[in-house]
């Protein structure tokens, strides 16, 4: 238990183990919904695109920072116990520290993007866009009619998507093909959504 506290304690493993009780922490937050998996994305546009570029995007921050930093911190333990049972002199084991270091944090990096690339498809359907994410939103009539039976309509999510959906009104002003509406509920069983002409000259609350 000593050799691991001193190793923990020592360069370069020293580096990563505050980092390692920072991640730790955070995680217990969240397991106790004291926060949550995106609360860091959006602090640092700078930081996200690095790990973009490290290949890393696709993920939450959070998640791809805390596998960096515990890989690290277990690559920097296991070569310091190494070294400080080598018998090389000082000079000789601080030199190979800091190629563990080099080393430790380069193959966090691979085993990360290892790891991130199955994890993208499930934060990709978690964030994808659900049908009450159009309630709200404006749309383009795209049929010669719409009424209490018949009607479609093509409406942008946020995400700049488009889709055609169904719609359907209840009230009788005309609306045909090139006219907006807004739509304001959505019916699960029929699965269409409900729509009011709309007049882009006022503003909609």
């Amino acid at each position: 238990m000593r050799e691991f506290v001193v190793a923990a304690l020592s360069f370069p493993t020293a580096l990563f183990t505050f980092l390692l009780l920072v991640v730790v922490g955070y995680w217990l937050f969240v397991a106790f919904g004291l926060s949550d998996v995106d609360a860091l994305d959006g602090v640092d546009g700078a930081g996200a695109e690095t790990l973009d570029g490290l290949g890393l995007g696709g993920v939450p921050i959070s998640v791809a920072l805390s596998l960096v930093i515990s890989l690290s911190w277990f690559g920097c333990l296991v070569g310091t116990v190494l070294l400080s049972g080598s018998g090389f002199p000082g000079v000789a084991v601080a030199a190979l520290s800091v190629l563990v270091l080099v080393v430790a944090v380069l193959v966090a990096l691979v085993l990360t993007r290892l790891v991130v690339v199955p994890l993208r498809g499930l934060f990709d359907d978690r964030l994808a866009p659900t049908r009450s994410d159009f309630v709200g939103l404006l749309c383009v009539v795209r049929t010669g009619r719409v009424d209490l039976g018949f009607g479609q309509a093509e409406v942008t999510a946020a995400d700049g998507s488009s889709a055609i959906v169904q719609v359907r009104q209840a009230g009788t002003e005309p609306l045909r093909a090139g006219s907006t509406a807004v739509i304001h509920d959505y019916d699960p069983e029929g699965e269409f959504f409900w729509v009011a002409p709309v007049d882009l000259d006022f503003p909609i609350n």
